[in-house]
């Protein structure tokens, strides 16, 4: 990917505001209706964001800020990576395999019968969907304003690899368990003796 694992994991973990390759650029183009008048508004104006329909070479799940960054982190420690991931108005757009949007909410409510507290909204854009795709800002352009849109992991292939549900879901759940401290003892009471069990063989 343009965006390298080291990148991702830099001091600023996954601001990474490299842009798109011409190939990732063409993957994105090719969703749209028109995707040579897609491409020749980016050559003309390489910052202009583009909407762009879901449910043929992608659909995009949509976390809010924090969360979605957790689930980035279990993604790219702990499972295969990601696809291309964009920031938009304070939430982060994975994008996924096309059907992802369709399954991914009865996955999560099948999980644990329904027990995702730690889960937060998570917007799911399928067929029939439109979301923002940021400009495949060039590497030596200026980084686009906090409140803009802006890659995290820039497309760079034609074909990309796209996380489906099943992926989505487990990273939602890491995410969720990691943010949440969970105890499987009551609280002591105070005059009871606490032992440390934790060196039992």
């Amino acid at each position: 990917m343009s965006s390298t694992r080291d990148d991702l994991f830099s001091d600023d973990r996954f601001d990474v505001t490299s842009g798109t390759t011409p190939d990732g650029a063409a993957w994105l183009a090719s969703a749209g209706t028109y995707p040579r008048s897609t491409l020749a508004l980016w050559e003309e104006r390489p910052a202009a964001p583009v909407v762009l329909p879901c449910g043929s070479a992608f659909d995009v799940v949509s976390a809010p800020a924090l969360f979605g960054r957790r689930m980035l982190a279990r993604l790219w420690d702990e499972g295969p990576g990601s696809g291309p991931v964009a920031v938009l108005r304070g939430r982060i757009l994975m994008f996924a395999a096309p059907g992802t949007a369709q399954r991914l909410p009865s996955l999560l409510r099948w999980e644990e019968f329904g027990r995702t507290d730690g889960i937060p909204s998570l917007l799911c854009h399928g067929t029939g969907d439109a979301v923002t795709v940021p400009a495949p800002m060039d590497r030596d352009a200026a980084p686009p304003a906090p409140c803009g849109s802006r890659w995290l992991v820039a497309p760079d292939t034609r074909n990309p690899w796209l996380p489906g549900p099943e992926v989505m879901l487990w990273a939602a759940v890491r995410a969720a368990r990691a943010a949440v401290r969970i105890s499987i003892f009551p609280h002591a009471d105070q005059d009871a003796k606490v032992y440390d069990v934790s060196r039992r063989r």
